[in-house]
């Protein structure tokens, strides 16, 4: 399976003999509307989404189980219908020169640190969970697995970036369809059939089976957990938004209409994809498992999907499902560090460090971007024990910090830079003091439990970006909204012809 994708992303990597920067990145902005669709589908449903999807609706509800599918397809049908068609439009190659035109390069490189973090722990968190899963079925050891999945994926995306990332996700989409429908029938037969299998769920947790959370208090859903959920759902909706692997298919469509449809599209197939492990997860509850291997469950219920296709399936249908999980994690995984790759080259090194830097220059950079974070991955996956927890950080940042500065650096054409570090250092300080039980960071600030304080966080930079904007118009005039790249090629070419001859 990994010398095909080899061999699909070597052949993918022939259409990027362009010899330019924007193949790789953004597949020469030549990519057809379903083969964007599919690539984003592959990106969006990872192995997070599989095992997590499986392991919430085991342990808890359908409606923590299905959130995440469910969030973050919403999330892409509004990208679609607010954001992809005027990023494509403006021809911008990342998410950060949106941010840029508006505030400057200065700026700009800062906010592409949380960006970039986001992406570097969601790598490591994927070798993780590619990890875990080739330990339950094969016996694999960890670091095995992560090393050899950690250097297949990134070989391919050296080789021909975006355009070898795409077709190796179609591949890899394909596995996780195929994979799924393969293992769902047996899955539901050993629970006793879906009838019994879903009685048996109801009649356990009644309160616990619908698809949002409710909005009064029962035996399951208290206030504070039906706040959490809810704050948690926009983070997932909105948060899902500022992040460069988004925006990278977004902008390797052909035409800003294309853009928004294949969006659209891939947020229905996301929520669509939801359905078999939710329904993995109801299975797993109803399961007739042995004493050793509940209680193996009752420690680790992420282990939910791995142990059904280990021990409710024949070992061919097993394997077909590990390659489903396999294949939403690589492709999950290339999308990745090709994106920081992609913002570390041409945002940091090329537009703010290096402006001279030649086509060719820029490509080895790129490349050797890529490498260096397919490296550090592995190693945060292989030495960090709470690689989860930063992910999950780094997202609630990426949220917080970056929703409100490429909503108002695309739509408020008064939006400078004064209003938009005034938002960040708002909306930080509120997160951060929070606190983060996961990372063992203290509280600052002692919310009550019922206060969704990571949309309120966001909610403060929404509010402040704008307004502090306007009071320091005077101050520091805003920006027109231009692709920076095309400006300084606009200058540099009327400052050639002002030279006299």
């Amino acid at each position: 399976m990994y010398a095909a994708f080899l061999l699909v992303g070597w052949a993918a990597s022939r259409k990027a003999r362009a010899g330019t920067a924007a193949d790789l990145i953004v597949a020469g902005r030549s990519m057809p509307m379903w083969v964007a669709a599919l690539t984003m589908t592959a990106t969006w449903v990872d192995g997070g989404y599989l095992l997590g999807t499986t392991e919430g609706a085991y342990k808890s509800s359908m409606q923590l189980g299905v959130q995440g599918g469910l969030c973050f397809g919403i999330s892409l049908i509004v990208g679609g219908l607010f954001f992809a068609r005027t990023m494509r439009a403006h021809g911008f190659t990342t998410l950060i020169d949106p941010l840029e035109a508006r505030f400057g390069r200065r700026w700009a490189a800062v906010l592409f640190l949380p960006a970039l973090a986001g992406e570097l722990f969601w790598s490591a968190e994927l070798l993780v969970a590619i990890g875990s899963t080739f330990g339950v079925l094969l016996g694999v050891p960890l670091t095995s697995a992560i090393l050899v999945s950690a250097v297949v994926t990134t070989a391919y995306t050296v080789l021909g970036g975006m355009w070898s990332v795409a077709y190796t996700d179609i591949v890899q989409l394909g596995l996780v369809a195929i994979g799924l429908a393969a293992a769902l029938p047996f899955v539901l037969a050993g629970a006793g059939g879906l009838g019994h299998a879903w009685a048996t769920y109801v009649a356990a947790r009644p309160d616990g089976a619908g698809l949002v959370a409710p909005m009064t208090i029962s035996p399951l859903w208290d206030r504070a957990g039906i706040v959490g959920w809810w704050d948690t759902a926009a983070m997932l909706v909105f948060g899902g938004i500022p992040w460069n692997c988004y925006f990278q298919r977004v902008l390797s469509c052909r035409t800003p209409g294309d853009a928004r449809r294949q969006s659209v599209l891939a947020g229905v197939l996301t929520i669509a994809l939801t359905a078999p492990p939710l329904l993995m997860g109801v299975a797993a509850f109803a399961y007739p498992w042995p004493d050793d291997l509940s209680r193996r469950l009752a420690a680790t219920p992420a282990e939910a999907m791995p142990l059904l296709l280990a021990h409710a399936v024949p070992p061919l249908i097993g394997l077909l499902g590990l390659a489903a999980i396999v294949g939403a994690v690589t492709s999950s995984f290339s999308s990745s560090i090709l994106s920081a790759g992609s913002m570390l080259s041409w945002n940091c090194l090329k537009r703010l460090m290096w402006p001279a830097m030649t086509v060719r220059h820029l490509i080895a950079v790129i490349r050797g971007s890529i490498l260096l974070f397919g490296a550090v991955a592995a190693v945060l996956a292989l030495k960090v024990q709470s690689v989860q927890a930063l992910w999950f950080f780094t997202s609630d940042l990426v949220f917080v910090l970056l929703f409100p500065q490429i909503l108002w650096a695309l739509y408020d054409p008064r939006a400078n830079l004064v209003g938009s570090i005034a938002a960040f250092i708002v909306s930080l300080v509120v997160r951060v003091g929070g606190g983060e039980p996961l990372l063992g960071i203290p509280a600052v600030f002692h919310y009550p439990a019922t206060l969704p304080f990571r949309t309120v966080a966001a909610a403060a930079g929404l509010l402040l970006l704008p307004a502090v904007s306007r009071l320091t118009t005077a101050l520091h005039p805003p920006r027109l909204l231009r692709n920076p790249a095309a400006a300084d090629d606009e200058r540099g070419a009327r400052s050639h012809a002002e030279v006299p001859a």
